[in-house]
Formats: C-alpha cells, structure tokens, sequence
C-alpha cells in the first residue's frame, strides 16, 4: 500500500491513533511528596482516636506494617505473601510501600496478627474499618465474620466468639474493579487522564479495635433545632435501656432508641467566624462515650429585597467555596498524616474562603473533625453512581448514599448534599432529592450540581426540570462565573467555575501534560482571579448565594489549583487572596491566617518558559543534572526549538538509569519527535520491549508520530505531495516500522 493513495486517510488514521496515544495512563514522573511524607510511616501507627463523634477510651490502632499479596479470583487464602505494605495507605500509593496498580482480575488480601486482648465476661471486641475500596471481606483465625460492599463508607464487625488468647490473624481479602466494576469510584478510574486519577484500592482508612460491653452504644443521632432552643438526641443500641446525656451544663435522662431533647437557651451559634463546639458525653449502662455538636440552622429564606438566598443561623450568608477533590501525591485519597488532613482546611480558610464542596469522594472522620472545629462550610458530594449505570449499580450508588449520610449526619459542618454532577450516571432525580430530604430534613439538597454546563459561554447541558424540588439551581460556567437559573423558593448558586492553570516547575505530577479551563503565567493569574471575583460581586447582587472555585490543589494532571498538588508553593500571595476574597464575605473574625499555612512558599512569578534564553545558556556552558536537562527539553519543544530539544533530550536519555521504566518510557515518547532524537533509535531497536511496558502497539503509535512531524507535515505544504519520496524517506530512517506506516 503506498501512502500517496491514502494521504488523506493515513493523516485520519494518524489523529486516532494520536487521540488514543493521549488516552493512555499518564503516570508521574517523579515521585511528588508532600511536606509530610516522611512522617507518615511513624505516624501509621500513631493514629489519632478515627471516630470523634462516638469516641471511647479502650481502643488500640491496627495501623501500620501488614503482609500483603496479590492473586487471581480464586477465592482461597494464600499460603504465602509478596511483601510488605504500609496501612492505612492505598496499594497504588507512593506510601503504601507497594505503588501497583490491582486489576480488576486479581484478588488483593492482607494479614497481619495481634495480640488478643483480655476480653471480660459481658464485654465484647469489635473490628472496625474506616473504608476499604472496594469489596472486604474479613476473615480472623481462618473464619469469615463478615463482608462489606462499597469504598467510601465505614463498617465493623464483632470478633469476640472468634477471639484466641494470645496471637491472632487478620486476613481481609478485597477486590476492586474500579471503574470496570458496578460500584461507586468517584474520580479514580484505571486509565487516569483529565479530569480522572489514579485509582486507590484496598485499606485507606484506620483499622481499630474497640472493647466495648455487651449492651452498648451503636450510634448517635444528634440535631440541633435553633429556634426552639433546642438539641435532639437519640441515642442508638440494640436494646431499649435507660441512658444519661451530658452537654450544655445539663444532664439528663432517657431511654436508647428515643428522642431526648436537651434545653441550650442563649446558644453560642456555630459558624465559619465563630465554630464553637459543645461537648456532649453519653452514659448507657457500663458504657460511655464522648461526641459534641453545633448549634447551628441552614435554610433557604428571602432576604429584604425579597431574594430567595441561603442563610445559615437565619442570616443571609454568602457561601464562598472551593471544589475539594481530596487526593494527594504521595497517599492518593489518603493524607500523609493527621496534621495533612487538617492542614487542607486551614490552608482555605487562610485564603479567606468559607465553603469547601467536597467532590465526589467521602472523606475519613476525623477531616470532618476539622471542619467542625475550624470552622468550614461542606458541601457533602455523594460519590455518583457508575456513569453507564451497568446491572447493580443503581443499588450500590443508593447504599453508598444512605451510608453516607448516616455516617456524617452529626456533622455541625456539612450543610448541602449534592446528589448529582454534570449527568454522571443521573436517573429518578426526583425521588432521590425527595428521599435525601425526607431522610434529613435538617440540611438544604442540592439536586444537580451542574446540570446546566457552560464553558467558553457555550451551553453544554441544557436539560428540562433540572432541579426538580431541590433547594437551590446551580450552573457550571468554565471559566467565568455565571448567575444560575432563578426558580421560586430556590437559591441560585454556581456550583463550579474557574480553573485557572498555572504550571509550576518541579512541583507537578507530570510535567508532560498540564490542565486548566485557562492557561496563563503566574504573574497573569492576579489579574484573572480578581476579575472573576469582581464579576461575582455583580452576581451577588443579583442573587448569587455561592460560588465554587475550581479547585484549591492542583491534581496529577490539572494544573488548575491555588496550590501546587504537593502543597509546597501557593500561586499568589494569602495577602492577595484575602484582599480579593474579602469583596465577598467579612474575613475580620474568625479567618486569621494559619502559621503552617503562611510559611508556604509564594510562586516566583518569574519561573516559566521566559527563562528559555537563561537554559540554553547554561546548557552550552555546560549544566547536564538530570532535572535541569528534562526541564530544558520540554521547555525546548514548547518554544518549538527542535534542534535544541534534540539535543537537550539526548543528553537526557544518556543519563537516564533505567529508560525502560514506565515513566521514563512516557517521557521519551514525548520528546521523541525526530529521527535524529536518541529515543527515536531506543524505541527501534527495543520495540517489544516498548511494547510490553506501555502495551501493545505503543512503539509503532511513536514512530507513526515521528512520521507525522518529520514527512506528512512537510510534504503537507506542497501543492503536490511526492507521497513516494515519503515513504522512502520513511523506511530509510524507521526501517520497518517506517515502511510499514
């Protein structure tokens, strides 16, 4: 077949396949690590009490070093292990110890023993997990005492009659298909790219044991009721049994099961400016425990011009936010340590914003610990439902939903569910937004965040009825902000907006592939910020309850955030934000800036491709370490200075101590664009090798493109192509896999 024939149609084949070559996994090419990476092995097994709003004293971290192996999908306990893995860090992770990537054919299992504790009669001793993703089942001595669907939620067993003096095993078996499962997966997928990311399977929440009576306290249902003066308790067991409740300077006594309602005349209102927390302890029997709450209202109310708005303690109050995704670089959907998980939420509010939407991912309990106690508006996302809604996923994503609001329901923080996003996997709206509010009434229902999607001002996603009974209308404007649709009785918010991206140098996942709705320097990213925010201002106006801005932390391939993804640099100054952020909300109580929060780095606003003439220089006099090569080269191809990047990339490559590697094959692919590129020779004279790293068909993908940039493009100018001296030319430098493309 000669390529003159087919010109048009090998030019189509190409942008495939190039569209195929950029949907491959994209992996990190450096290890990211966050101030607190290396503390987080020490502080594993140093966890902090995982359950603050049902709290005891007799409990004991199974955090730390367990054995781990993985197999096919014979159910089976394995006879022997393949190493190590740290826990609670998810198997993909850098701090896992493992970083390997569980397939949806494979079985992944852990073990590890303990020594039983001394257990006395009428007490019992409870294994509780805080989320496995995503099928768990939990054997000790042997014995299966019980399984759990679902990767967000906690869940617990009871191990007393299965219990040994002395040593015990724990082996916990889980499978995760992630998105080719049925099940909830949020924002991890396999093949991360965009606006998807490394999946996380397996253990990313504390492990505990728990010794508790026999008759004891399961949960606590607590809700305050603002204009009666009021807080509802309900404190739940298997039996009906007297109980006495403690909080606001009163005691008083009750029954498990029923309502008992504790007078708090002049309540100290919590909120964002003044987060005061009222501590509550529970006595049943021989049984105690310690919680706390809020005394706090979220409503919808007209304010004096007659505008429906939300308002929080029977105020109108302005939501302004963040999308919070929750992942890291180092722990994936697990923070490095107790004082990471904290330090997201202090680094918001140092930045002088009030509302963190928490996107599509249930957070471990002790992150909504910290937005009580500091002060921070929530809106709870539920994880949404596979987006082809396969055979049982419409189930699992109802599970998951009354799981979670269970789990966060006590929460003074969280204010608005979300249920849905952008059409992802949306059915029966209706009836989920009725049955969220039927199941808590205490808390506004945000129906459809994003129904309605505008990017550049291009309407994406208009829809008939899109937010049916819910409590506010939200619309998605990328990049700029927009009113949302004004609906009697309801709220109008724009639930996303922004995505400012600015790459910063040595802090990104891949440098290869950076994101953002809009790309710009740093120096311009002031300019953008502010006039997105003057025009809220005008919106605010009109009717603009809340505002989300996309997103606080850049993640792996978006390079949108405020911070760096490894949270060692802010892109403008806390001073700039604030100052900008104030035109908004009233930052002069209560949103003081955090210390941990101001000793981070503020961008060089000078780092960027600007500095080209500055590494050329110091490349000919020269500079050959390996960061400073690959920046230069990358750096060489954006200017679209190919002799330099050549040059530069084979440099690079010979210093390279493992090319073969999957990261290092990724970046050589990109860089490779020439014949003369040293990765161009690599990737012919090791094509299966190629191939069996990247997949099948990688290594002709490169070449095909090598072809593109240095024979189709060129010849494309002509007026009459020689399409033969094409392929000539072709086979002459790509031998084979030239002749064959």
């Amino acid at each position: 077949m000669k390529l003159r024939y087919y010109g048009g149609l090998f030019l189509s084949a190409f942008i495939a396949l190039k569209a195929h070559a950029q949907s491959q996994p994209i992996a990190a090419t450096a290890t990211l690590q966050t101030p607190w990476a290396t503390q987080a092995a020490a502080q594993a097994g140093k966890a902090a009490y995982p359950r603050p709003q049902l709290e005891r004293k007799n409990w004991q971290s199974l955090n730390g070093t367990w054995s781990y192996t993985i197999t096919g999908t014979e159910d089976k306990l394995p006879s022997s292990w393949q190493g190590n893995i740290l826990v609670p860090f998810p198997l993909e992770s850098v701090l896992s110890g493992v970083q390997r990537t569980l397939l949806p054919k494979d079985l992944l299992w852990y073990k590890r023993t303990f020594q039983g504790p001394a257990i006395k009669a009428g007490e019992k001793l409870l294994l509780n997990f805080g989320a496995v993703d995503q099928e768990a089942s939990v054997y000790l001595n042997g014995q299966l005492v019980g399984s759990h669907s679902g990767g967000y939620t906690a869940f617990s067993f009871d191990i007393t009659s299965i219990l040994r003096k002395g040593t015990n095993e724990i082996i916990v078996k889980v499978a995760d298909p992630s998105n080719m499962g049925k099940g909830p997966h949020g924002k991890q997928v396999l093949n991360p790219q965009s606006i998807y990311y490394t999946p996380t399977s397996g253990i990313w929440q504390t492990v505990w044991l728990e010794t508790v009576p026999a008759d004891h306290i399961s949960e606590l249902n607590i809700t305050p009721d603002l204009d009666r003066s009021l807080v509802h308790v309900v404190v739940h067991a298997a039996a009906k049994l007297p109980v006495t409740v403690t909080a606001a300077g009163k005691v008083v006594q009750g029954h498990t099961n029923s309502v008992i309602d504790i007078h708090v005349p002049d309540a100290r209102l919590w909120s964002p400016e003044d987060p005061y927390l009222y501590d509550l302890k529970v006595k049943m029997g021989k049984d105690e425990v310690k919680s706390y709450f809020g005394m706090r209202k979220i409503s919808i109310q007209k304010d004096a011009e007659g505008i429906d708005r939300i308002f929080l303690n029977n105020k109108a109050y302005y939501n302004l936010g963040v999308l919070d995704q929750g992942f890291w670089p180092d722990g994936l959907y697990t923070a490095p340590t107790d004082e990471a998980l904290a330090f997201d939420i202090k680094a918001i509010k140092s930045m002088g914003f009030n509302t963190i939407r928490k996107h599509i991912k249930v957070e471990p309990a002790r992150w909504y610990y910290y937005t009580d106690k500091l002060g921070m508006l929530v809106w709870q996302d539920m994880v949404n439902p596979h987006q082809h809604l396969p055979e049982g996923a419409k189930q699992a994503f109802e599970q998951n939903c009354k799981e979670t609001i269970q789990q966060l329901k006590n929460h003074p923080s969280i204010t608005t569910w979300v249920l849905f996003n952008e059409k992802w996997g949306q059915y029966d709206q209706q009836r989920l937004t009725n049955w969220i509010k039927q199941t808590d009434p205490s808390r506004l229902v945000n129906g459809h965040s994003g129904e309605y999607l505008y990017v550049n001002d291009q309407l994406r996603s208009p829809s008939p009825n899109a937010y049916v009974d819910a409590d506010m209308t939200d619309v998605h404007s990328y990049p700029y902000p927009r009113l949302a649709e004004k609906q009697a009785g309801k709220a109008m918010v724009c639930g996303e907006f922004g995505g400012i991206g600015v790459p910063v140098p040595g802090h990104e996942w891949t440098d290869l592939q950076g994101w953002g709705y809009i790309q710009v320097t740093a120096a311009e990213m002031k300019e953008k910020y502010a006039l997105m925010t003057k025009q809220m201002v005008d919106l605010k106006k009109q009717g603009l309850s809340a505002s989300i801005y996309t997103q606080p932390f850049d993640v792996e391939g978006e390079e949108n955030g405020l911070f760096t993804y490894d949270r060692k640099v802010i892109k403008m100054s806390l001073e700039d934000f604030r100052k900008i952020n104030g035109q908004l909300i009233d930052l002069s109580k209560g949103f003081a800036i955090d210390p941990a929060v101001k000793a981070v780095k503020v961008l060089d606003t000078g780092d960027n491709d600007n500095r080209y003439a500055e590494f050329l220089s110091a490349f000919n006099k020269g500079q050959r370490d390996s960061a400073f090569l690959r920046r230069f080269t990358l750096m060489a191809l954006r200017k679209k200075e190919q002799e330099q990047a050549t040059r530069a990339g084979n440099e690079f490559i010979a210093v390279l101590k493992d090319p073969f590697s999957k990261n290092n094959l990724t970046l050589i692919s990109n860089i490779s664009r020439t014949s003369a590129d040293k990765g161009t020779q690599l990737i012919l004279d090791n094509a299966a090798q190629v191939d069996k790293v990247l997949g099948p068909g990688n290594a002709a993908r490169m070449i095909r493109k090598m072809i593109k940039t240095e024979f189709v493009d060129p010849i494309l100018k002509d007026a009459q192509p020689d399409w033969d001296k094409a392929m000539k030319g072709a086979e002459a430098k790509y031998r084979e896999l030239g002749k064959e493309k």
